[in-house]
């Protein structure tokens, strides 16, 4: 018969888990992943991102969508780009940007989802 484990704490009761059942991050694995949150946690650069999920857009584009001014949108893809969400291509004096990846698309789908079920 095995022997019952201690309690991890005198007020937790359940077996240990052992250390080999979580995936070990590495810390630059998680900074990446905080600024990706970080970048995603404002409404409007959300619904930036909304709105490239439909397909590649230019500023100008976004820019009236937005209802807001070319510095405050630039401002927001800018964020974005850097944390790497969006990429950004030039033609000649337009800049489209578009969902770095599928990742980035199954993201955004997910949070989304996620918040509709806890609103609900």
């Amino acid at each position: 018969m095995k022997k019952p484990s201690k309690p991890v704490s005198d007020t937790c009761q359940h077996e240990p888990r052992s250390s080999s059942a979580s995936p070990e991050y590495l810390p630059r694995q998680l900074e990446v992943a905080a600024s990706l949150c970080k970048a995603m946690a404002d409404p409007s650069r959300l619904r930036l991102l909304i709105w490239l999920s439909q397909g590649e857009m230019c500023v100008s584009e976004l820019v009236e969508r937005a209802d807001a001014k070319l510095g405050s949108v630039s401002a927001r893809l800018q964020l974005l780009f850097n944390a790497r969400l969006v990429t950004r291509r030039r033609e000649t004096k337009h800049v489209y940007y578009a969902l770095a990846d599928k990742h980035v698309h199954d993201l955004l789908s997910n949070v989304l989802h996620h918040a509709a079920e806890v609103s609900a």
